[in-house]
């Protein structure tokens, strides 16, 4: 873990993902591959974002489980807690004193505007609260409080980006320069993993279908059968095109994961059918799998480990953060304690 002092040499970014059940192939592949990497070249700080996942009814017992297992799973990815401080949101308070005071400086019309309440809206109809529609002030804490640089984003988050930057203008613009305005990371590498079963949406665990996505976790026969049952197209013939959207998303999963480009999976296949490739790309993904998973079965034993380093990212992420908080505080008025 850095020193008091996050070296300033290096560009900030500021990642965290939300403890929603065990990460899929499509959070692996567009995202944690990519903040394993960019360990090396940024000052990067990590957190399991339980405070968002609350917008929607939680289990206690399963939550509890969730958080700590999506911890873990940072840590099995690559995430180095020693390199890069990795915490539990809700065990920095910062995170909510912050998201109150930003609150007061988005506008209803911006929050409204949000296409992720307007779906999420939609499918939890039952249970539209408070929290879900101010969901992107707690998303902009959670990113200023850090001075972070940069954000890696994918496409569902622009917005959200969009507008932590706009309530950053806004209140720099009433009280001078506060918070630094991030920019978007967008990884050279990755992929946009689309649904087994639908590959025009987006692979989710949210998906009824089970076969339409792949966990983490799951077991070595369980990614070969959701491969081999893959939707692809009549065509037969390994290459991308248009009408393909099957066959493009299994040959983007193969491309990141072996490094090879699409014409050089082509030519590997040409010649051959579906079954063997779909064959291949599950063989593929196994293999990238099996070490975060020996990895993971490790790390959950060793509740110690995790506890300490937990505590040691919240340790860290506090002081930070806290310098933050004062700073804007004192300049709206407040009596600082």
């Amino acid at each position: 873990m850095p020193e008091t002092e996050i070296k300033e040499k290096k560009k900030i970014i500021l990642s965290a993902i939300q403890p929603s059940g065990t990460f899929t192939l499509g959070n692996y592949l567009g995202a944690l591959r990519n903040w394993v990497r960019l360990q090396d070249d940024y000052n990067c700080i990590f957190a399991v974002a339980d405070l968002h996942a609350i917008t929607v009814r939680q289990d206690p017992k399963v939550f509890k489980k969730n958080i700590l297992d999506a911890y873990a799973l940072l840590l099995a990815c690559g995430i180095d807690p020693e390199k890069s401080p990795t915490f539990i949101q809700s065990h920095v308070p910062t995170h909510a004193q912050l998201a109150w005071v930003l609150n007061c400086y988005t506008q209803f019309g911006e929050l409204s505007r949000m296409t992720q309440f307007k779906d999420k809206s939609q499918k939890h109809a039952d249970n539209v609260n408070a929290g879900l529609f101010t969901y992107p002030s707690l998303m902009a804490a959670d990113i200023l409080l850090y001075k972070a640089d940069m954000v890696p984003v994918g496409a569902d988050q622009k917005q959200h980006l969009e507008i932590a930057r706009n309530i950053a203008e806004r209140f720099n613009g009433i009280y001078g320069n506060t918070f630094t305005l991030p920019e978007p990371y967008i990884a050279s590498t990755g992929a946009r993993v689309m649904s087994l079963q639908d590959p025009t949406r987006k692979m989710s665990k949210s998906d009824e279908n089970t076969n339409a996505w792949v966990a983490l976790l799951d077991k070595p026969e369980t990614i070969m059968k959701k491969f081999r049952r893959a939707v692809t197209d009549s065509e037969a013939v390994v290459r991308v095109g248009e009408g393909k959207d099957g066959i493009n998303n299994l040959i983007g999963i193969m491309s990141v994961i072996t490094g090879k480009t699409s014409e050089e999976i082509e030519k590997d296949f040409e010649g051959k059918g579906y079954g063997d490739f779909k064959t291949a790309v599950g063989e593929a993904v196994v293999e990238e799998l099996r070490p975060i998973q020996q990895r993971f079965d490790e790390l959950i034993k060793n509740k110690d480990y995790l506890e300490e380093q937990y505590k040691k990212g919240a340790e860290f992420a506090l002081r930070i953060s806290q310098r933050t908080l004062d700073k804007a505080m004192k300049k709206i008025g407040f009596v600082l304690r």
